[in-house]
């Protein structure tokens, strides 16, 4: 929706699609639910409590008016010179407040006591939340682009991971075989993703079938005995390094009972890098066009 289609919308006293109206404000719902109210001019002081959304607030050119973050913001790097606020179930209210942000944006996992706080001292929060699939995505980043006043940017990111995601879709046109796949979390154990995982749906998205989505959960710990029984054709390992993905596969190939999995006996074990995958955020492309070469090679000599 264009801006002006947009704010004659808003003058008129609907309520479309969570916009509302206030007076003459712009006002907008988080995915909470909660009003919030846009500025008339865009925010210069951006606190974001959550990785993934300091990588589209940077992705967005908005780098520069970021002033505070989690300790877990690592990427970009230019993210781990900025202040820190503590972490996702931590943050810290006073070094907030100190900042004197002008937007604070939360992300599910926060706190919502914290964040009443927050609000208590006439911060502006607003929170967003994460779906189950990767189309969840383009709105995510759209109503990043609508409260920090970065609509065109938003909108230019959108285009271009959707015409990445379309020409992954051309070319698994036609795929037939669907390999089996099992995901784990990297040095915790059998950490797996289950069907209410974005993980799941990325899977689906790749041509392949989640062993685990069977089990309606976001993440679960599986079972050895599970996880022979059901026999993956490959196993994807989410791990922060390459040392840690060696370190990974040296233990699924050197477990005993899992010498008559199809994954180990064929030595399909691929690494997908950890951060990239967990966080909802545009990323997520990049991990699904990995995911869909190693799965399908013969479906990406050249684009079609």
């Amino acid at each position: 929706m264009k801006a002006g289609t947009l704010l004659a919308t808003l003058a008129a006293g609907c309520v479309l699609a969570g916009y509302a109206t206030a007076g003459q404000d712009r006002v907008v719902r988080d995915d909470l639910g909660n009003f919030f109210r846009l500025s008339v001019s865009p925010p210069e002081r951006i606190v974001s409590l959550a990785p993934n959304i300091t990588e589209i607030l940077f992705a967005l050119g908005l780098g520069d008016r970021v002033v505070g973050v989690t300790r877990f913001c690592d990427f970009p790097e230019a993210a781990l010179g900025l202040r820190k606020v503590g972490g996702l179930v931590d943050p810290n209210i006073e070094i907030i407040h100190s900042l004197e942000p002008d937007l604070v944006i939360a992300f599910r996992g926060n706190p919502l006591r914290v964040l009443a706080r927050l609000r208590e001292l006439h911060l502006p929060v607003f929170i967003l939340d994460s779906a189950k699939d990767i189309g969840s995505l383009f709105p995510f980043i759209e109503k990043i682009g609508l409260i920090t006043g970065a609509d065109e940017a938003a909108a230019a990111l959108n285009r271009s991971l959707r015409t990445r995601l379309g020409s992954v879709e051309r070319n698994l046109e036609g795929v037939r075989a669907r390999p089996r796949v099992f995901v784990i979390l990297y040095g915790q154990g059998l950490w797996t993703c289950g069907a209410e995982s974005y993980l799941d749906n990325l899977l689906v998205k790749a041509g392949a079938v989640n062993v685990a989505a069977r089990v309606p959960k976001k993440w679960f710990l599986y079972s050895r005995e599970r996880l022979v029984r059901d026999d993956p054709d490959s196993i994807v390992v989410l791990a922060r390094s390459e040392g840690d993905f060696v370190r990974a596969k040296r233990l699924i190939l050197e477990e005993s009972s899992y010498k008559d999995i199809a994954a180990v006996k064929a030595g399909r074990i691929f690494r997908l890098e950890e951060n990239a995958a967990s966080r909802f955020g545009p990323r997520l492309v990049g991990v699904l066009e990995a995911l869909a070469r190693f799965l399908h090679p013969e479906q990406f000599g050249e684009d079609r």
